[in-house]
């Protein structure tokens, strides 16, 4: 064995060219991964930025209807807490709710019951199920929703006989209440209720909307949208446009005190135990045992010194010179035992080895220093090592010396 010379790369450290080409291609697969990621979070974030924000003149905005109707004496008050828009629930004010299925259960409780009997209008835009139940109660959403968005008010409203066909078309409802205004129907359900208070003076009410197509900049001069969003939003003095936000403290619900799996969808609960179930059958399948193994000869030819060289880095590494110093006293053990004429299968026995080794040599009496050198204690350090080897070849020399 030999002392490591120093090279600036070897076979068995790879250049830094050698790592850029095993590992481009996964480094080119994250770079795309993320370079997806930030474009469809951009373009996410651009499609819902401002919507059915009266502040927002974007397509989606509802700039547009807030300043027809500061044009015609309402003033318009964006609020984004429940607080806010309990406080400004009052007979002389319009509270529209923009997105009421962001509300938690009790802040839709809580918002129904500042506004039953306060007499103003509140207007729920597109309200899901359940959220609907809580916020106009006796109204129930339908599961599935209309397929024409433009549709004719066939109902008493004045307000949406004055202005004729609109987009309401979207979740539609049922609702108990008798002396509700149902208008807009698709299939005969309807997509626009006016539902009188009960309670009160009489003059509040409610009305859900099924899309908010009416409301967007865009779609505001199509059909009579504009005319239904300005009698709806228009019949009191002051409109509070309220925008729930999830950053609301009244958010946190102390009886809503669920976990992170129930938070889950049940369908994502039985995807993932299929996945496990498919990823334990696969283990098992790519696992069973085909046979016994069968040697292969390797695809190309690997000089033997680049073998040893490898594997003394190995031994190095691992600083196992007790096995580097087993595997060079083997192998010359195996390499004297012919040439003294002992068999191979006595060659790691010192009682054959040994005498046979002593008759052959020049020199006699030195079976104990044989003893250590073919059978002794590993070497202490690196430098025994290195030095073991030299004994070594130095022997094997002197037994084939003729």
């Amino acid at each position: 064995m030999t002392t490591e010379a120093t090279h600036p790369s070897t076979s068995a450290s790879p250049t830094a060219r050698h790592v850029w080409t095993r590992t481009r291609g996964i480094a080119l697969g994250v770079v795309l991964l993320l370079a997806a990621a930030v474009a469809i979070a951009v373009i996410r974030s651009d499609a819902r930025h401002g919507t059915l924000d009266p502040r927002s003149a974007d397509r989606q905005g509802s700039r547009a209807v807030a300043e027809l109707l500061a044009d015609g004496g309402v003033d318009t008050n964006v609020v984004t807490t429940l607080d806010g828009a309990r406080a400004a629930a009052d007979a002389d004010t319009t509270l529209l709710v923009a997105a009421p299925d962001l509300l938690t259960p009790a802040q839709q409780r809580a918002l129904r019951t500042a506004t039953a009997d306060a007499g103003g209008r509140t207007v729920l835009v597109a309200p899901g199920s359940p959220s609907v139940e809580r916020l106009a109660p006796g109204v129930t959403a339908d599961p599935a929703n209309s397929l024409d968005s433009a549709l004719s008010p066939d109902c008493a409203l004045p307000a949406a006989r004055r202005a004729g066909t609109a987009e309401t078309g979207g979740i539609r409802y049922t609702t108990t209440h008798l002396d509700a205004d149902e208008c807009y129907p698709s299939n005969r359900l309807a997509t626009l209720l006016r539902i009188p208070e009960a309670g009160g003076d009489g003059t509040g009410d409610t009305v859900v909307i099924g899309a908010p197509d009416i409301l967007f900049n865009d779609r505001l001069d199509e059909q009579g949208n504009a005319s239904l969003a300005l009698q709806l939003l228009g019949s009191r003095p002051h409109l509070v446009w309220y925008l729930p936000t999830l950053s609301d403290a009244s958010a946190a619900d102390p009886d809503d005190q669920r976990s992170f799996f129930d938070l889950l969808p049940s369908g994502w609960l039985w995807g993932t135990l299929q996945l496990f179930i498919a990823a334990a059958v696969a283990a098992l399948w790519r696992a069973r045992r085909l046979g016994p193994l069968v040697p292969e000869k390797l695809p190309v030819a690997i000089r033997a010194s680049e073998t040893v060289e490898g594997r003394a880095r190995l031994y190095r590494k691992a600083n196992a010179r007790d096995r580097a110093a087993t595997a060079l006293r083997s192998t010359t053990r195996i390499r004297l035992a012919p040439l003294v004429g002992v068999p191979l299968t006595q060659a790691h026995a010192p009682e054959a080895l040994l005498p046979a080794l002593s008759a052959h040599l020049r020199r006699h009496g030195d079976g104990q220093t044989l003893l250590t050198l073919l059978f002794g204690p590993p070497p202490g350090d690196d430098a025994a090592l290195v030095s073991l080897a030299d004994q070594l070849d130095a022997l094997e020399r002197e037994v084939r010396r003729p």
